[in-house]
Order: structure tokens, then C-alpha cells, then sequence
């Protein structure tokens, strides 16, 4: 029988739980036992009439509506948020931009805060499906030590719209004990795919970085949307597909099981992959790829916008936002966060690259999110 923690638990305690869960190599049950949380849960149930919210939680309701990336939050976060204030948080989980600018372009999401990525911004504002933020209510958010390279496009002609959650890059992972070809290019990826990789890589559900980085492969830049190169992007991706084990923006349960090899990957999930089964390695393009920034940002259809402010102030703050990327292992843009890292983390290359291996990467562009063409070429190539 498992016994329920009585002390508390450190960071990588808690994020090696955390794996441990999602693997499946051990039940819910087990992990809110050893992490403290179940006791947690069961001691705030348990004193309704005791249980005091913070000072400004009156309004804000009993839950709210998180969406975001798949493997991108420390579930303890959201444990601490609800003891802290008696709010439960839904996650939803998307796989791309896209699908969630369809979300919202539909109305009745039910979302109260999500996750865009910096080159869509500018889109949801000019739509007017996102709120400009009032950052009296962020009184933990700091402008001053954000790293301007990864937090500029949350703001437009001045006023702020977004604000960064973390950067990362788009690269390449790769199961060295099954693949013995060295990957460093985008050109490797698909010659491998095709040749000692068939039937076990995988390519994102999301047409930024699949078509994206297939132009790269060809030496265009990542974010064209010329309609000669895409063509030769769609040729380079219907040859490819037949040798694909899956176009799947949740990769990880892949390859944890091996049945992938080979996959785009997120700078999270190559933290996390890496950490875990260390034969599979993170490597940038040296042709190329994407490097990004993440942002909370507040739908203008949100239904409990008390409560998104709420949970975005409490995960601006330093002492909360450190748990997030020791569990998530994202690079962070916030100065204060980055000092209260440790070394292990923020000397990790897959987490923080020198700056020669980012020169040859581009952020997205907001054109790329809307381009017909681009939109086609996806869709084609998904029914192929």
C-alpha cells in the first residue's frame, strides 16, 4: 500500500513522480500519495468551514479553462493554484496555433487563459479575439526583466495583449541507440525517414513547423509562402509520408515507447525525453528551424476572466514559475526566474543553446498562420 508524504518534496522528486505518471508506470493514485498532493486535496476538501481564500478570490468563481501544449505545465502548479484560491483548472490541449484560432473563431471555447505562440498574436488582436491585458491585475508580472528578443510581440503600438510564458526551439530528436545515422539537418531528417528510419518518424500536426521545416530541408527560408517553393515543400512531404510512423504533435508516448524513432520536437519535450531515456538525443538544424516564444494571453469570450488573471498572476510568480520549467523544461524569459534556476538546468544545451546554434533559426511570421497556401499545401498532404 502506498503511504501518503508526510514531507515535502523537492523539484526533481516531484518531476520524477511526474514522469513516472505519465509513463504509466505508476497510478494516479500513487503519485498524489508521494507527492503530498492527495493530502493536500483531502485536507482542503475537508475543512469547508475553514477553507479561506486570498483577499481577491471572492469573485472568482470554482473553476476556469486552461488551453495549452501537450506536456507543458507541472500538474502540481494547478493543485497549488486550487488550494490557494478554490478554483479547479481544465486543461485542454491542442496541437497547433491553427486549431485553436478555429477555436475561438467559432466562439464558446470556455477558455479563460491559453497559450499562443509569438507570430499569432498580432492576428488575435487585429480579429479582436483577445483582450488587452490589464496588467494592474498581474501586479507579479515584470516588463523589466523580460528578455525583449523573446516578449516584444506581446505588445503592439503599446499596448499589451500577451505575456511571455517561455521561448524554446523547434528541433530534431532522435533514438541514437536504434538510429545510427547522425542527425544534424533538417536534409538528414527526411533522407532518414525515408531510408534507416522508415515506418518510425513523426512530423507535427501543425503546418508551421512540418511545412516549415521541409523548406528548410530545401534551403527556403522556414516561413515562406511562395507558392514555387511550397510546391516543392508538398512534393518533399507526400514522398515522405508513406515512410511516417504518425503526424502527431503529441510525440512523446511514441517515442518513450519506441515505436518512434524519430520525430520534430519541441524544446520541452526534448528536455523531458532526454532526461528520462537518454539514448534519445535533441539537436538543432544547422540549416535551419524555428526558435520561439510561448505567451498567456486572455480570450476576449473568456467567462471567468477573474479567475484567467488569477491563475496567470499566480504563474508569473518567480517562486511558481521556477517549478513550471524544472518541470517542463522550457528555457524562461524572465531574468528573475532565471536566477533562481539551477545550474543543472539552465547548463543544459537542449534547454539553452549557445548562440551560434540558434543564428541559423527564425520565429515564425503572423503571415504563415493565415497563408491559404500554406493551409492547402497541409491539408493535401494530410489526406494524401
Amino acid at each position: 500500500m502506498t503511504k501518503h508524504r508526510t514531507t515535502p518534496i523537492t523539484a526533481a522528486e516531484l518531476t520524477s513522480e511526474f514522469m513516472r505518471l505519465k509513463r504509466g508506470s505508476v497510478s494516479r493514485r500513487h503519485f498524489l500519495a508521494v507527492t503530498g498532493l492527495g493530502l493536500a486535496a483531502a485536507v482542503a476538501g475537508g475543512r469547508t468551514g475553514a477553507f479561506v481564500r486570498d483577499a481577491h478570490a471572492q469573485d472568482l468563481g470554482t473553476q476556469m479553462s486552461l488551453a495549452t501544449w501537450p506536456n507543458y505545465h507541472d500538474p502540481a502548479s494547478f493543485e497549488a493554484f486550487t488550494e490557494k484560491t478554490g478554483v479547479a483548472v481544465e486543461v485542454n490541449v491542442f496541437g497547433s496555433n491553427e486549431e485553436m484560432l478555429a477555436k475561438l473563431q467559432a466562439g464558446g471555447t470556455g477558455w479563460d487563459l491559453f497559450v499562443p505562440t509569438n507570430y499569432t498574436i498580432s492576428t488575435y488582436a487585429k480579429l479582436g479575439l483577445i483582450d488587452p491585458l490589464d496588467l494592474s491585475k498581474l501586479p507579479n508580472y515584470s516588463a523589466e526583466s523580460e528578455a525583449v528578443r523573446f516578449s516584444n510581440e506581446g505588445t503592439i503600438d503599446g499596448t499589451t495583449y500577451a505575456v511571455p510564458k517561455n521561448w524554446g526551439t523547434t528541433g530534431i530528436a532522435a533514438n541514437t541507440a536504434k538510429l545510427k545515422t547522425p542527425i544534424t539537418s533538417w536534409k538528414q531528417f527526411f533522407e532518414v525517414a525515408q531510408a534507416e528510419g522508415d515506418g518510425r518518424a513523426m512530423v507535427h500536426d501543425y503546418q508551421l513547423t512540418t511545412i516549415g521545416n521541409a523548406l528548410v530541408s530545401l534551403g527556403y527560408s522556414f516561413n515562406s509562402i511562395d507558392p514555387a517553393e511550397l510546391a516543392k515543400a508538398e512534393e518533399l512531404l507526400i514522398k515522405v509520408k508513406p515512410h511516417l510512423f504518425a503526424i502527431n504533435s503529441d510525440y512523446q508516448p511514441g517515442m518513450r515507447a519506441t515505436d518512434a524513432w524519430l520525430t520534430m520536437c519541441w524544446t520541452n519535450d526534448g528536455a523531458q525525453l532526454n532526461r528520462d531515456m537518454p539514448e534519445i538525443a535533441f539537436t538543432l538544424g544547422t540549416d535551419g528551424g524555428e526558435i520561439w516564444s510561448d505567451f498567456y494571453a486572455v480570450p476576449k469570450s473568456a467567462a471567468n476572466k477573474p479567475a484567467g488573471y488569477a491563475l496567470l498572476d499566480f504563474l508569473m510568480t518567480p517562486e511558481n514559475a521556477v517549478k513550471e520549467h524544472v518541470a517542463n523544461g522550457t528555457p524562461t524569459t524572465d531574468s528573475r526566474v532565471l536566477a533562481l534556476l539551477p545550474a543543472e538546468l539552465t547548463s543544459n544545451k537542449i534547454v539553452y543553446p549557445d548562440e551560434a546554434a540558434l543564428t541559423p533559426l527564425e520565429f515564425g511570421a503572423a503571415v504563415t498562420l493565415t497563408d491559404p497556401g500554406r493551409a492547402e499545401v497541409m491539408a493535401r498532404f494530410k489526406s494524401a
